[in-house]
């Protein structure tokens, strides 16, 4: 069982038909079709991505699946401008680069604990955040550093 295993399984046992969810980082769109799929046409998916490709690939997966959600073309960091606080059921981050994207691309630490800040208070009481880190490459050491030391 590989990283993505054990947070979709996490999701599945989370989220519940009608849930707001967020996917920080919507990459290829897999947690985001995911989130869709789980919350269902009376919940609510929101997912960010910073890179114009990202959020095309994400919306050509929904669409290929007949899923719907709203994909932003900006930072997770600003998130709590698309939602209240205290509304959101489950929160997604999965660090590192868009697999197949620009390698010069990638999550940092100066937008990624922003964004889970800003995430924790947008989350309902008993709401769920899952995070997903991929160290060893480009820039996955110096943010598992500054997240073990936050």
């Amino acid at each position: 069982m590989n990283t993505l295993d054990v947070v979709h399984d996490f999701l599945r046992r989370q989220i519940k038909p009608g849930a707001f969810c967020i996917d920080a980082t919507a990459g290829k769109g897999r947690d985001t079709a995911l989130l869709c799929r789980l919350a269902g046409a009376e919940g609510r998916v929101l997912a960010f991505d910073i890179q114009p490709d990202a959020v095309e690939q994400t919306r050509a997966l929904l669409n290929a699946e007949r899923l719907t959600a709203e994909v932003v073309l900006d930072s997770h960091a600003n998130m709590a401008r698309y939602a209240a606080p205290a509304s959101v059921d489950c929160i997604v981050f999965n660090f590192g680069r868009l697999p197949g994207g620009d390698p010069k691309i990638f999550t940092t630490a100066e937008t990624s604990l922003p964004a889970i800040d800003a995430g924790l208070s947008l989350l309902k009481p008993g709401g769920v955040m899952a995070l997903a880190l991929y160290y060893g490459k480009e820039n996955g050491y110096d943010e598992k550093m500054r997240f073990c030391n936050t």
